[in-house]
């Protein structure tokens, strides 16, 4: 334990906090900064044609002197997802479990990251001193075995950090969590908790995971023909589930989607995946066997099962394509934003002749505790300062009101956005400033070059499209050579509406000719007249506002 008074405590959440995913926690004391998770997170529907999103780290890059280290709770991308884009711009040693380290390296290898890496595999009872500072950790139960919470000692008592968890009383071996050591933390004392709020609004406890592994065998014993798995690729614990249920009724396994396969062969490298002998098989062997001995386990990009689904319905996925008298297991709740997809998919799947068995029996349950699991962890730390983290607000808000059921008062509660700089002084918790915070976009090899100004430029295209005017003028004659020339793009078809184009190319000419009559003129001001007076007219005829972009030349 830190023997000597800590100045500064300091706790700022970069993202995971009014939000699902993209969790990252700065933990500061004195002159020491650690990093809790580098997630990702899916993008939202505005965010058109964004792969992922990551947390702006100014204020670490402003730091990057001070890191001492980025501490990994768990393999799932919502927590190593970004790992790669912060090494580019921060050196730091990266501390996490064996199966959390492995995936890390696989996901830097595969964004061919180039940086030298310091990597330190630690478990539940490693102690990492620093200055003034240990670090201890604590196993948890979650959907990917090897996860961890991170405590660290302060002079004020430990700051904790859950990571993603739950309680499940039928959890054994790598998913068994430490309770002992949970309570033994409460005992010394917990300064401060910041808690997985994900499932805070649901009552209960969240559902054991032997009762989903019964129901999963009961679906593969049933099924008549081929069985389709839909299942997140870091969902460790469900993929064994799948294999298990296919040995017990007698049936193979194929995997379906690089990201699925990569994690597999990982896990069962280090011991995380039990597989049984000659029971996985490529997917090009699934047709030398009958459809009842069949299964199919499936993921997406990014690990996202939906879209691989959907693929398989439409006849687009080159290998397998969903038939007649297939079961369809969805076994993974979607990312905000798309649940339409899933219903959409799951329409599809049915006219496909698919029985889609997710509604009928309980195949998936959620990773994360519900109400009961967190006032329990909350009774186990007893911590004199509460920080919700990992949830929408709304998540936050339900998190800190069982807080205050089991006993804190809401003056020791902060329910953070991201940037704030929670700050303990003079005997007091409270936000004392903020720093920068928000999203930063990923599209293609890009990172944060698309912004909001590009974003409302790609909703505009995608709701009224693009109205192209092209004119090339001699200034020295002050006459238009050539033009106007209309391109229209998702705005009207041009061949049912020729009175429209001839009335636009009417109305830019004398708009053109009326600037040139001047003494003097600007390309600036014949563009921005275009723009303003071609707007106004399309906006009358059909109530709609495409992109208007005029182009003007000179000979």
């Amino acid at each position: 334990m830190g023997k000597r008074k800590n100045e500064v405590i300091k706790v700022i959440p970069l993202g995971g906090v009014g939000e699902i995913g993209k969790n990252m926690t700065v933990i500061e004391v004195d002159q020491e900064i650690f990093v809790v998770d580098t997630g990702l997170m899916f993008p939202e529907n505005e965010m058109l044609g964004i792969d992922i999103v990551i947390p702006d780290i100014t204020y670490l890059v402003e730091n990057k002197e001070r890191v001492k280290g980025i501490f990994l709770t768990h393999g799932h991308e919502d927590a190593i997802g970004a790992l790669g884009y912060i090494l580019k711009k921060i050196k730091a040693p990266v501390y996490g479990s064996k199966l959390t380290i492995a995936l890390a390296k696989m996901r830097l290898r595969e964004e061919n990251v180039k940086e030298e890496v310091k990597y330190y595999t630690v478990h539940s009872d490693s102690r990492l001193r620093f200055n003034g500072v240990d670090v201890t950790f604590f196993r948890t139960t979650h959907s990917i075995p090897d996860s961890l919470g991170v405590a660290i000692h302060t002079s004020e008592g430990a700051i904790v950090h859950t990571g993603e968890f739950k309680f499940d009383q039928a959890a054994k071996g790598l998913y068994e969590p430490d309770i002992g050591k949970m309570a033994q933390l409460g005992q010394n004392g917990v300064f401060m908790l910041l808690s997985d709020s994900t499932e805070a609004e649901r009552p209960g406890h969240t559902t054991s995971e032997a009762v989903i592994a019964n129901q999963l065998s009961d679906a593969f014993h049933s099924a008549k023909g081929r069985i389709i798995v839909a299942s997140f690729a870091s969902n460790i614990v469900r993929i064994q589930q799948v294999f298990d249920a296919a040995y017990q009724n007698g049936r193979k396994v194929a995997v379906s989607g690089k990201s699925m396969q990569r994690v597999n062969d990982i896990a069962i490298k280090l011991g995380y995946l039990n597989v049984q002998d000659d029971i996985l098989i490529s997917l090009q062997e699934i047709s030398e066997y009958p459809d009842h001995q069949i299964v199919i386990l499936t993921t997406g990009v990014q690990g996202e099962p939906i879209e691989a689904l959907q693929k398989m319905a439409k006849g687009t996925n080159k290998l397998v394509k969903i038939k007649k008298g297939d079961s369809v297991l969805i076994t993974a709740t979607p990312s905000p934003g798309l649940e339409i997809l899933l219903a959409k998919t799951v329409d599809l799947l049915y006219r496909s002749g698919a029985n889609v068995l997710t509604g009928k029996r309980k195949v998936h349950v959620s990773g994360h505790g519900f109400q009961e699991d967190l006032k329990f962890m909350l009774n186990l730390m007893k911590p004199r300062y509460f920080v919700p983290v990992q949830g929408e607000y709304r998540m936050l808000k339900a998190h800190a009101k069982l807080a205050v059921q089991v006993g804190m008062s809401l003056d020791n509660i902060v329910i953070p956005d991201k940037g704030d700089v929670i700050e303990y002084k003079n005997e007091k918790l409270r936000v004392t400033s903020k720093v920068p915070a928000g999203n930063v976009l990923i599209d293609g090899i890009g990172v944060g070059d698309v912004g909001n100004i590009v974003l409302r430029d790609r909703k505009l295209l995608s709701q009224d499209g693009i109205f192209i005017v092209v004119i090339t003028l001699s200034k020295k004659e002050k006459r238009i050579v050539s033009g106007p020339e209309i391109i229209s793009r998702g705005f009207v078809y041009v061949r049912e509406s020729e009175k429209l184009m001839e009335q636009s190319t009417q109305l830019i000419t004398e708009i053109v000719e009326k600037n040139m009559a001047g003494e003097s003129f600007e390309w600036s001001s014949i563009k921005q007249d275009v723009r303003d007076q071609l707007n106004a007219f399309l906006f009358e005829k059909t109530k709609r506002r495409p992109m208007i972009l005029p182009i003007i030349m000179e000979v």
